[in-house]
């Protein structure tokens, strides 16, 4: 097992990420800007830290006597921020604490991307070259901070160029995270709960109706990080969901929402996603193992109420 880095170990992808790499055996040291008190992150070493301070960034890191580095950092939500600060503060927080891991020895890196950096959602239109979509197709992002997370795997690329292959590299895609009280009816990160992104078409419709389960995220850094010394360096991943957040298949709702999708859309029948896994599928052997079916009946089977003793949906 590793001694991992995890920076913005705090945060709503975060604590679980952390939770399902110690639940495995790994040693975890999380960086973030506060120590947190949640539940996830009970017994995990914690150290605050401000990571767009280089200096500081680089003792933070070096202390750590890690074996792998995640970075998660970031301010997560596009529009949060004026777009300057999330350009400088996102691209500061990749140079930063990848470049202080290069010099710390460390020698797996990997860092958190997004699937807006291929630019869903343009004001003045978008169509891909095809559905599902995948790592082939060309990053167009529109906003800062989709430019900010394609800045991210461009900064692994650059190192990579600096070490070759002493350093193994690599960045991932996650989709619309899911944390695991999500499906029990906590609000999602735009604010709605996943049963009214279900019922609602037009709330999951700007992320093309993508989203992944936070453990299965976990699940799936455990085994890239494995997989590292293996494959090609700097290697880019989605990671998604084996189905769409969807009850209706994409290809009656893409064209709703995207206009002129209709053909591209056409062969995403039945339950199929936008966004192809199909890559960490072939490449690392890693497979989803949560839908949004099954999470919300687990969630469901165990809202029993004590004086009915019956389930409730």
């Amino acid at each position: 097992m590793s001694r991992i880095v995890v920076t913005g170990g705090a945060g709503r992808l975060g604590r679980s990420l952390v939770a399902g790499l110690a639940a495995v055996g790994h040693e975890i040291v999380s960086l973030d800007r506060a120590v947190s008190q949640a539940a996830e992150l009970d017994g995990i070493e914690q150290v605050a830290v401000d990571l767009t301070d280089a200096e500081a960034a680089s003792r933070a890191v070096a202390a750590t006597r890690a074996d792998a580095l995640v970075h998660l950092a970031a301010i997560a939500v596009p529009f949060s921020a004026p777009e300057d600060v999330i350009l400088r503060t996102n691209a500061a927080l990749a140079l930063n604490t990848v470049g202080a891991a290069v010099a710390a020895g460390i020698s797996r890196i990997v860092t958190a991307s997004s699937p807006t950096v291929l630019g869903y959602g343009a004001p003045a239109g978008w169509l891909p070259d095809r559905f599902p979509l995948d790592e082939d197709i060309a990053p167009r992002p529109w906003n800062a901070y989709a430019l900010s997370k394609l800045l991210a795997e461009q900064t692994i690329a650059m190192f990579a160029r600096q070490t070759g292959e002493a350093t193994r590299f690599a960045a991932f895609r996650p989709c619309y995270v899911i944390a695991p009280e999500e499906w029990a009816g906590a609000p999602t990160q735009q604010g709605h709960t996943v049963r009214e992104r279900l019922a609602d078409p037009a709330l999951s419709a700007p992320a093309l109706f993508n989203y992944v389960d936070a453990r299965d995220v976990a699940s799936f850094v455990d085994t890239l990080l494995e997989a590292l010394p293996h494959i090609p360096n700097a290697e880019v991943f989605f990671v998604g969901a084996d189905d769409a957040l969807a009850r209706e298949p994409l290809a009656d709702l893409l064209p709703r929402f995207v206009p002129g999708s209709a053909d591209l859309a056409a062969g995403l029948t039945g339950t199929a996603p936008a966004f192809s896994n199909a890559k960490a599928r072939r490449v690392l052997g890693w497979s989803p193992a949560h839908t949004w079916r099954t999470a919300l009946d687990e969630t469901a089977a165990t809202a029993v109420d004590p004086d009915r003793k019956d389930v409730l949906a």
